[in-house]
Parts: structure tokens; C-alpha cells; sequence
């Protein structure tokens, strides 16, 4: 880690600290008060002093912990300047998208060294997409650019995935059909909208500073990354952007189109917890206390979805009809945990985290996403993260392309 990393990491556990502290803090405060509201009008002075005193020890303990904190950090840091970026080293890069998909829009000013920037990624460092670094960066550039976009607290480094026999998409891309392989890491921790307004900006820079002319670009997004690019397709035909119109395929690997039950599941329960004082405190705790978890409740994709509802406490779903990008081919791909996709049980239980129905568009008869029938696939026997280099998966992406080129 660098000393600025090291410093902020300082600072973020003195943050935690005080978090911690508060929340206790409003929690005895509620108990407090319900021993004391029964006694009526007569409890007040006692009240006021408890209070008081209560506040004044708590904001002591804060302000304690956030300093030991900032010294910590410092001190550290200045014993360990000249370190590696942590987004060069494998475990680092996993604890930053960790930090960023739980906590990624509270990482003002003071922590800005541990906030992830949306870019494109390659050995460990970020691309300017510029004319002059993208051709030192890419030394065999193809008029075709297959553009992968990762999920929820996932790195560009996902698609390598250990353990897996299979060669990743990117090169089998490359070498079958002529792609060359871009990886975006991103903030997964903001909402998703957010991410589609940068992932568009981001392609119209990269098409624009790319060393060929570009003719086409396939997009493949794994679980929240599908949900992304549907928004950056969006806010990219709205600006009228120029790399909308090469888009010819995108894949959705286990994207939560009609979202994810352990999100909403959380989102319940932070509702739950909403209602009384006493647990009111830990409501960020247990509903994902990131807009970009939050938007996995029910496949929120444009600002408009959550604009008016405080995500904080309502269940309701308000995601609108975000059409799908027009003249590119549109490909869905869910997997169960069961042999057979088809199986009740993988209905219900899907990869694990996201269900069939949801990846695939279509629940009941109001919850539709118009993927052609034909372009939306189901496999067995994998999980969700299998989906992000597998042989199956590979199977059913160069049978479509090798489909659509003849």
C-alpha cells in the first residue's frame, strides 16, 4: 500500500470507530427513554442530566477513537512509504472493491485514496484513454473491442478466475473472432445509474482515443456490470453518443434485471429494523448500506428508478420500462445450481444469488424485459461466479456469434 492508502485506512477505521460508537449511543439513549417516559412530566430533570452526561462521554469516546485513527494511520504510513498501489497487488485490489461495494459513496476527500474511479484497467494500474497511452497499452489493436464490465465487489482481475480450466473470454474473443479485450474496474458501491453516466463518458473517450477505427463493440457484463451497461446504453443513445451505434452484442451473464432476493431480503429487514428505536441505529448494517446494493434490490438502472424513494425505507418496487439498446443483439445467460436448469429447485435458488426469472427479464405478467426468446440461455450445474469463466458459458457465447456471422 501507498502512504496516502495507509493513511486513509487510518482514517476510515477511526470513521468505523465513531460509527460504532453512535450507534450505541442512540441505542441507549431509546432505552433510556422508554424508562423514563413512563414516569411522566417528574422524569424530566432527571432526564436532561442523564442526557447530557450521556452525550458528553459518547462524544468523548468518538472523538478519541477518530484521533487514534488519523495518528495510527500516519504513523504507519510514514513507516511504510514506497509501497506498492494495492490495486496492483491481487489481495489489495479484492479488499479495495470489498470497501468500495459496501461503503463507496462515503469516501469523501479524506479517504479519496481508497475510492475506486471507473476506468479501464490493465497490469494492475489504470489506462488513461488517451491517443498517446492506448497504443503502448494495447500493441495489437482490432477495429473490434470486446468491452468486459465486472459485478458487485469484483475487479477486472474476475474474469481471470482461478481455478477454472477454461481460458478466460477475453482472449478466446480475441483469438477466435478478432476482439481486443478491455476490462473497466469500477466504484460498485455508487448507484448504478451513476456508473452508466461514467461507463458511457468512458467509451465515448475510449472510441474516440482508440489507435484503429473502430467498427464494432460486443459489451459483456457479469451480474451488477449487465446492469450498468443497460444505463450506459441509455444515457449514451440519449447524448447521442458516437460508440452507441457500434454496439453490436451484449452479454449479461447473471445480471439481476428484476433484482436480487438477498437484497431485497436485506432491504426488509432494514425496514424491520426501522421500526423501533432500539435497532433503528443498525439499519445500515443489515440493508447494504451502498446505493449500488440498494439498486440490486430490484434492477434499478437510471436515476429515475429511485429518485423519488428514500431507499432507506421503503420496500416498494419503482423500476420503470429502460428499453433495450436498438440495433445491437441482446443475450441473457443465468445458471443454476442444479443439473437441470429447469428443476424447481434452481428456480428458486438460481446461482445463488440471482434467479433465472430475474437474469432472464420476466417474472408474472407485469415484470417484463423484452430479451428475444431465443438470446436468453440457461445452465445447470454452476454458480454465480462460475458465469464468469466456464466452458458452458464459453460454448453458448461463441455459438451466438458464430450464429449472427453467418
Amino acid at each position: 500500500m501507498t502512504p496516502a492508502e495507509i493513511g486513509a485506512v487510518g482514517r476510515l477505521g477511526g470513521h468505523a470507530f465513531a460509527g460504532l460508537v453512535s450507534r450505541i449511543e442512540q441505542v441507549h439513549l431509546a432505552i433510556a427513554g422508554r424508562a423514563f417516559t413512563p414516569i411522566g412530566p417528574a422524569s424530566a430533570p432527571a432526564r436532561v442530566i442523564h442526557d447530557s452526561v450521556t452525550r458528553g462521554v459518547y462524544l468523548a469516546v468518538r472523538g478519541a477513537g477518530a484521533a487514534a485513527g488519523v495518528l495510527g494511520g500516519e504513523a504507519v504510513s510514514l513507516l511504510g512509504a514506497g509501497g506498492q498501489p494495492s490495486g496492483r497487488e491481487p489481495g489489495g485490489n479484492l479488499a479495495l472493491a470489498a470497501l468500495n461495494a459496501v461503503a463507496g459513496d462515503q469516501l469523501g476527500p479524506d479517504l479519496a485514496p481508497l475510492a475506486i474511479r471507473m476506468a479501464v484497467r490493465a497490469d494492475g494500474r489504470d489506462v488513461d484513454v488517451t491517443a498517446q497511452e492506448l497504443p503502448a497499452v494495447f500493441g495489437h489493436p482490432t477495429p473490434r473491442l470486446a468491452v468486459f464490465v465486472h459485478g458487485l465487489a469484483e475487479t477486472e482481475g474476475s474474469w481471470q478466475r482461478r481455478g477454472s480450466e477454461s481460458e478466460p473470454y477475453g482472449p478466446r474473443l480475441q483469438a477466435e473472432f478478432g476482439y481486443t479485450p478491455v476490462y473497466v474496474r469500477y466504484n460498485t458501491g455508487r448507484h448504478v445509474s451513476d456508473n452508466g453516466h461514467d461507463l458511457a463518458g468512458l467509451l465515448d473517450g475510449l472510441i474516440a482515443a482508440w489507435p484503429e477505427q473502430v467498427d464494432e463493440l460486443l459489451l459483456v457484463g457479469h451480474s451488477m456490470g449487465g446492469l450498468v451497461i443497460r444505463s450506459a446504453c441509455h444515457y449514451g443513445r440519449q447524448e447521442s453518443a458516437a460508440w452507441v451505434d457500434r454496439v453490436r452484442h451484449v452479454f449479461y451473464l447473471g445480471s439481476p434485471h428484476l433484482g436480487a432476493p438477498l437484497a431485497r431480503a436485506a432491504g426488509f429487514a432494514g425496514w424491520a429494523f426501522g421500526k423501533a428505536a432500539e435497532t433503528r441505529p443498525f439499519v445500515t448494517l443489515v440493508n447494504g448500506s451502498s446505493p449500488g446494493i440498494k439498486d440490486l434490490r430490484h434492477g434499478y438502472v437510471l436515476a429515475d428508478d429511485w429518485a423519488d424513494c428514500d431507499q432507506d425505507s421503503c420496500v416498494r418496487d419503482h423500476r420503470g420500462d429502460t428499453p433495450l439498446l436498438a440495433g445491437a443483439n441482446h443475450y441473457t445467460i443465468s445458471a443454476t445450481v442444479t443439473a437441470d436448469p429447469g428443476h424447481p429447485l434452481g428456480a428458486v435458488a438460481g446461482d445463488l444469488l440471482v434467479q433465472p426469472a430475474s437474469a432472464h427479464g420476466r417474472r408474472g405478467a407485469h415484470q417484463h424485459i423484452p430479451f428475444p426468446v431465443g438470446s436468453r440461455h440457461g445452465l445447470g450445474g454452476m454458480h454465480h461466479f462460475d458465469l464468469l469463466n466456464h466452458p458452458a458459458v464459453w460454448a453458448v457465447i461463441r455459438d451466438l456469434l458464430d450464429n449472427t456471422a453467418h
